[in-house]
């Protein structure tokens, strides 16, 4: 039964992750996962269900993965109890046939456009999985099974015909997506830590110094944004894009809506910013006018930019990742105006014009 309360959803939640020793990270990744979807998926009516598409969400599992396939003290690390496991190698395989010698400067977008065959087949391999084994199981605790999430009665099949019956989707059940990206500021980070715990129990032999394990995998700055910075600075100016300060070597290219909460690296989410702007916002939601003017850059040319250097561009989601956040923040939420400025959300300040 679905349940709108928090609290109660939370606890659930909390259950999953405390429902005994994984043998994977695959449970973790869909629920992480979904917790992002389910931000930028909110709708009107906060009691509505809502279908998730299960290449999205496949798309989103990859994702995840797929820098953590870049090596740590030269080890690429297991991700699974035996060291394999299908969505991995699936990944794997898509990694190699970009054959890229750096995943830091290739996010999984370029891929999908350098070998988009290999792409698409892999991206099957990966939903089929998903559907039969994370999807199915995850909503299971011990012997209990209590479908709170979605209904996964045909779930447990790999089965391409079944999966079209149902639309190629799941589908949250009623009012669980808004409960969902008003938990997922509190529930995400919980998710990454056992992400961590699990993949440090996994490679046990790897660590003799303790390396910053969280930051290898979920780092923002897992991702070099060099040549977005560059083409920002040559499109709109090298000043910072919240206080208009001149930039000189001291830039950094900023996600307007916090790498913490949404996990967007196109272009139409980054700026350039001074590091005093930088530092002093940090993993605070801005002011909905950063939004807008952001956005308000216009939606051809950052395509044209982020397509000029074979970067997603990413529009339509920022602008569904900032609804969904705002949209399910209390009125105390704080909110970054501008350096050593911040007040509580106004439900005034969110007006998003027509783009």
């Amino acid at each position: 039964m679905a349940t709108t309360d928090p609290l109660t959803l939370g606890q659930r939640l909390v259950a999953v992750l405390e429902g005994g020793q994984r043998t994977a990270t695959y449970k973790l990744a869909v629920m992480v996962a979904l917790l992002d979807l389910a931000v930028e998926s909110v709708p009107d009516d906060p009691e509505a269900a809502v279908s998730i598409d299960l290449d999205d969400l496949a798309h989103r599992v990859m994702d995840l993965y797929w820098r953590q396939l870049r090596p740590l003290d030269g080890e690429v690390l297991r991700q699974s109890n035996d060291g394999r496991g299908v969505v991995f190698a699936a990944v794997s395989r898509l990694r190699a046939a970009v054959a890229s010698s750096n995943l830091r400067e290739t996010p999984i977008e370029t891929a999908a456009i350098r070998a988009p065959r290999v792409y698409e087949t892999e991206k099957l391999v990966v939903k089929r999985n998903l559907v039969r084994y994370p999807l199915h199981l995850l909503q299971r605790v011990g012997s209990t099974h209590e479908r709170f999430l979605y209904d996964d009665a045909w779930l447990g099949t790999d089965s391409l015909r079944l999966i079209d019956q149902h639309d190629n989707a799941i589908e949250l059940l009623p009012g669980v997506c808004f409960t969902l990206a008003r938990l997922a500021p509190l529930v995400k980070p919980a998710f990454q830590l056992a992400w961590v715990d699990d993949v440090r129990r996994m490679n046990r032999a790897l660590f003799d110094d303790e390396p910053d394990l969280a930051h290898h995998l979920f780092g923002a700055d897992r991702v070099a944004l060099q040549k977005p910075g560059f083409v920002l600075g040559d499109a709109f100016g090298r000043e910072c894009f919240y206080c208009a300060s001149h930039l000189t070597s001291g830039q950094h290219v900023d996600h307007v809506l916090p790498w913490s909460r949404v996990g967007l690296d196109g272009l139409s989410n980054l700026v350039l910013a001074c590091s005093l702007c930088n530092t002093n916002k940090s993993d605070l939601l801005p002011d909905p006018a950063h939004i807008r003017r952001a956005l308000g850059r216009g939606r051809d040319r950052l395509d044209a930019l982020a397509e000029s250097i074979n970067w997603p561009s990413q529009f339509d989601r920022v602008v569904a990742a900032a609804h969904g956040l705002y949209a399910t923040q209390p009125d105390t939420t704080p909110i970054w105006r501008a350096t050593k400025r911040v007040d509580p959300l106004s439900r005034v300040d969110i007006v998003w014009p027509a783009l």
